[in-house]
Formats: structure tokens, sequence, C-alpha cells
């Protein structure tokens, strides 16, 4: 096989295709159709085949892998560490999925999970898939307003719930929170399974809330059968945030999301049953759904739930377990790796990581810088890949399990197999050249995988993702992209966060990828700030390795100088920025993403809009303060 040759057969002949792939997972019923894509941009795959996630997941690796690890649950805010086997995990799942069908909770209704990184959460998206719920995992922390907007829109029967999380070792209760979101929302839910960890008290309400403990006990010998769901039915919904307005609520199949995910994990991963699979993300997110969960499982691989962060209890915790459990397949994002490189570096040699076929990182630009210091220091080859929660799997990075594509420093890679991608002018839709900027696009049907639609809101699905550029129906990926002669995508960051300095339009990603090669920086943002003469102007801010090469106002100038001197050179003179501060943290989320918005909304005198998700209120004040100069 060649990738060229397996990315024509998958866009030339998507049936022949996707029918053998198909292949990867079991169906009770085969499907009488691949794609039926009669109402374009709609598309269904597998039709009339019958399946389920959770089979897939566990009970088909039952009679070979049984007694195999499959869950891996590690937690160093509370040092507990337990392994389920795939035979344990079966039982668990069955438990959860009783205690689901007891509280009412029948196929179609929506469970809303709001945990912490912790076993029974995996058992509720499990039990979900088993029983044919459609789960809507909330991330664990999130504010009662945007979680009630999350309650309001899916309207879930349940609530699976935890009294609290932990983060670099503070306890983050959930339960009031939970509370004060469904006070909030229009819409109760009729019941609240609560898992008490003992992290922070809480007063259950009497007639809707039901200990986890109790019902498990009730349950324990519980044997639940798998309900088989046709392919198109809704395995889940995950929220993620719109420009304006409520959150878009991606809706997920069932037997497209199990052959995609089955199938990156022979192609993209290259993981095989009985391996080790550990991503670092958080089940919150789309990275935590496929690559935390479903995806590894369905592989028949153990898959590491991990509740901590990458320098607690110290900076060696993640290669610590890579050696442990010898780990395969690693997944993590740059924002972590950024993280360790204001670290000891003799962390990154202390632990064996010589079972790592490779080091997956996504979900943000990955800097050259970072690649290159992270391949030197573990030895390690490293993958960029590019993708969204809308299409819950790769889209651009290398297929190395169908061939030893060459990776370029700063690309994702090359479009995977299903994704017809193009890129496409903004204004006129036409395709562009090698080498010339524009919006990175998909052309319809989207692959088995990807979203469906916005939940409850096909308008709206149509309207954000397929109506943004003029005379073409395609899937718009809202991102700016280059392509080289290789045919390799480089991307320049968000449409809308490109920054349009005296008529050039810039994205911000060049900007950081150029001050963080600066021998000095650890990390960056770019943001393009309101002005008066240019229209915008660049503004970054920079966190040092060592906060002593700033420490006086003279240090800080020369060095702000010498920042702007390295993107002189790279970009020239019309991206340099106006001003680089240097900041001890940047603003972020929990999930490692700079809140890039409420940066340039304090720079421009604006409120900073919802902050809800940000890991460190503090960071944006002391970024407030360092404006105002």
């Amino acid at each position: 096989m060649d990738y060229r040759s397996v990315h024509r057969r998958s866009i030339e002949d998507r049936a022949g295709f996707w029918g053998e792939e198909a292949a990867r997972i079991e169906w009770q019923t085969p499907f009488t159709e691949v794609l039926d894509y009669s109402r374009p941009p709609f598309a269904r795959w597998f039709v009339g085949g019958t399946t389920n996630l959770c089979h897939n997941a566990i009970d088909r690796w039952l009679p070979t892998q049984a007694d195999s690890r499959a869950l891996v649950f590690v937690s160093t805010e509370t040092n507990e560490e337990r392994v389920y086997t795939f035979a344990e995990l079966h039982r668990e799942v069955q438990r959860m999925a009783a205690m689901m069908l007891a509280l009412g909770v029948a196929r179609g209704d929506r469970v809303l999970i709001y945990m912490p990184m912790i076993p029974e959460a995996t058992f509720a998206m499990l039990a979900c898939a088993r029983i044919g719920a459609v789960h809507s995992v909330v991330f664990g922390g999130f504010a009662s307003v945007s979680l009630a907007s999350r309650i309001e829109d899916a309207a879930p029967k349940l609530v699976v719930s935890a009294d609290g999380g932990s983060r670099g070792g503070k306890v983050v209760p959930y339960k009031p929170l939970l509370d004060e979101a469904i006070r909030l929302s229009a819409h109760k839910p009729a019941r609240v399974l609560m898992v008490d960890r003992k992290l922070a008290a809480f007063e259950p309400v009497a007639g809707r809330d039901e200990d986890y403990a109790a019902l498990r006990a009730t349950h324990f010998d519980a044997q639940v059968p798998v309900t088989w769901l046709e392919s198109n039915e809704c395995s889940y919904i995950l929220y993620t945030s719109g420009t304006t307005g409520k959150p878009k609520g991606v809706q997920r199949d069932v037997g497209g999301y199990a052959v995609a995910l089955a199938s990156s994990m022979k192609h993209i991963f290259r993981g095989s049953p009985g391996e080790t699979y550990f991503c670092t993300s958080d089940i919150g997110w789309v990275v935590g759904h496929s690559y935390i969960v479903y995806g590894p499982l369905i592989g028949g691989m153990a898959t590491i739930l991990y509740e901590g962060t990458p320098v607690r209890p110290d900076a060696g915790i993640l290669w610590r377990l890579v050696e442990r459990y010898a780990v395969t397949v690693m997944f993590s994002a740059p924002t972590a790796i950024r993280v360790l490189k204001k670290q000891d570096p003799s962390w990154l040699s202390k632990y064996d990581v010589s079972s790592l076929k490779a080091l997956f990182l996504a979900g943000e630009p990955l800097d050259e810088p970072t690649s290159k210091w992270i391949a030197e220091s573990i030895g390690r080859p490293i993958v960029d890949n590019y993708w969204q929660t809308e299409t819950g799997w790769p889209i651009l990075t290398v297929a190395h399990g169908i061939e030893e594509t060459p990776t370029k420093i700063g690309s994702p890679g090359l479009p995977m197999y299903g994704y017809d991608v193009r890129l496409l002018h903004e204004q006129t839709g036409e395709e562009v050249g090698a080498n010339e900027k524009a919006v990175v696009a998909i052309v319809p049907p989207l692959p088995p995988g990807c979203m469906q639609t916005i939940w409850g809101d096909d308008k709206r699905f149509v309207s954000t993702y397929f109506d943004s550029i003029p005379g073409r129906q395609v899937y718009s990926t809202f991102d700016w992209g280059i392509r080289d002669e290789d045919g390799y995508y480089f991307i320049l960051g968000r449409t809308d966060d490109v920054i349009n300095v005296a008529g050039h339009r810039l994205g911000t990603r060049e900007i950081e990828e150029s001050i963080s090669s600066h021998a000095a920086i650890a990390e960056c943002a770019v943001v393009g700030v309101a002005d008066a003469l240019k229209g915008q102007v660049a503004v970054a801010f920079a966190v040092l390795k060592d906060p002593a090469d700033a420490a006086t106002p003279q240090q800080r100038l020369a060095l702000e100088g010498a920042v702007m001197g390295v993107v002189d050179r790279q970009l020239g003179a019309v991206a340099r920025p106006a001003r680089v501060h240097f900041v001890n943290l940047l603003p972020k989320t929990r999930s490692g993403k700079v809140l890039r918005r409420s940066i340039q909304a304090v720079c421009e005198g604006r409120d900073p809009g919802d902050l809800t998700t940000i890991e460190d209120p503090g960071a944006l004040e002391a970024l407030k303060q360092t404006v105002r100069g």
C-alpha cells in the first residue's frame, strides 16, 4: 500500500473503501448501503447495519483478552492507581447500565456526565453506549451558567456527577456548581447519580439525588445485554463553543464513528490489541472521547485514564507512566510539552520510553522549536495531527500504518483518507495553488466519524459549516492554511484570528512560531489589537524559560527588541509586533488552550467575556496589569 493511492481510492470509491474498513468492527446486522448521500450535506453511513460501541469496545474482546488490562486509572491528585481487565470493565459497565435503567433511562434518552477523570466516568459513557442512551459529557468544573446551557439544550433524563475533582492539589467541588446549574436551567433532570469521592462534603437533594455506591451494591451481579443500534442513531452529543450564541451540540453516530476509530487505530496510530495507549487529555473534550475511551478499547488496547498534571508530583510523571505500563502510543498537546520545557530537562531521560512507537501531538499548532526539543529529548518520533471536535478523528497527519511517509516540522501532514481537503479563497471560493494562503475546507460528504448535525438544529449545521464560502457547499474548518509543493498542509490560525495590518493579512500562528524560535521564549500568544492608524497591530505575550532574563526594565527592553528582531528577520517588518509583553503565565482553559479572544479584549479595554473555563484567573489579571504598564 502507498498513501496516495489509498487516499485517492477513499475519495473516488467511497463505498468500496469504507465497505472494507467496516470489517474492522463487529456488526449484529450487516449494512445494506455504505453511504446514503441523497440529502447533501447530510451523510448517512452503513445504512441498515446494527452495531454497538460498547460491544466493540469490551464484549468482542472477552473471548481472547478477558484477563488483559483494559482501563488503567492513575490519579496523582489522590494517589490512587487501579487496573481493570476487560472482564472487570465489562462487569462495572453492566452495573452502571443497570443503575441507569433502574433510574428510568431508556434508548435515545440523554444522560449528562459531569465528572472528573475517574473510572466511573468511563463506566457511565460505556453504559450509555450499551443501552442505547445518548451521553453528553461536560468538562468537569465548568461553571454553572455554562453547564446550565448544556442541560437545557440536551434535556437529559439523568445527570451522573461526583462530589468533586482535584487539580494541582486543589479540590474543585462539583455539586454546588451542578445544583446551581439545574436551578438555572429550564429543564430539570429527573435523577442525579452521585459518586462520592469524599473530597467535598455535599447535601443530597431528596427525591432526586442517588448514591452511586449504594446502587452499585444493589446491581452488583447485573447482566445487561447490548442494545443493537442502527448505524446512524445518535451515540453522543459534545458541545463546542460557537463564535456567537449558545454552544453547538456536535452530534455523532454509532457505526460510522466506530469504523473511523477502528480504522485510525490501525492506519494512523499503529496500535495493536494487547498494547497500551496513553492520552493525556480529558474525557470532557473530543480527544478524550475518541482516544481515551472509545478508540483504544475498540482497538483492543489498554487505555490510561490520568487525573493530574504533567508536573505533579514531578516533571517525570508522564514518562514514568510510559515506562511502567510499556505505553506504545502516547497522545498529548503542545501546551503540555511547552510546560515541560520550563522544567529540569533531566526528567526526560530518567525513564525508559523505548516502548513508544510515537508521540502524537494535537489540539493547537505545534511550533517548530517545541517539536524539535521534545523529539531530541525523548528520542522518539513526533507526529503532529490536526482535527476538530466536529470531525472526531484526524483530518491532517501522516498515516504510518499505511506507509512510512516522512513528517515535516511545522506541518500536521497530509489529508487523511476519506477527507477531500481543499484550500479555497474565502471570497471567490476558488481553489488556490501551492504556498497560497486560503481557507482549509473539506468537500462533502464528510467521512465516517464526523458530526452528523448540530443537536436539534439541522439548519444551523448547514448555515454554520457549509454556507460560509461563496458559491460552494463545502465544510469550512474556519482555519487558514497553505499547502506546499509536496501536498503538506500548514495551519496558520483561525480565520477570525487573522490580523489585518495596514492591508496585510497575517496569521497569528506565523508570528507566534517566529517568536517561539528565540532561545529565551518558552511559549507565546499573539493577538490583533485595534489601531487607529493601521487597523490592527500585533501584540505578543511571551513566557520566558528563565524570568531572570527580564528582571529589570533595561533587560525587558533589550529582550523585547531582540524578539522583534527575530520576527523582522523571519517574516519581515510588516509582521513585527507593536509590543512584546513578558508574563509568567498565559491565560488558558483547563484543557490548555490559550484564551486569545480574552487577551485581545483586555488589550482593547473590553470585557474579556466568558471565563468559566479559565485555569488560573490570576493569569488574566496579571496580564491586565502588564498591559496597563
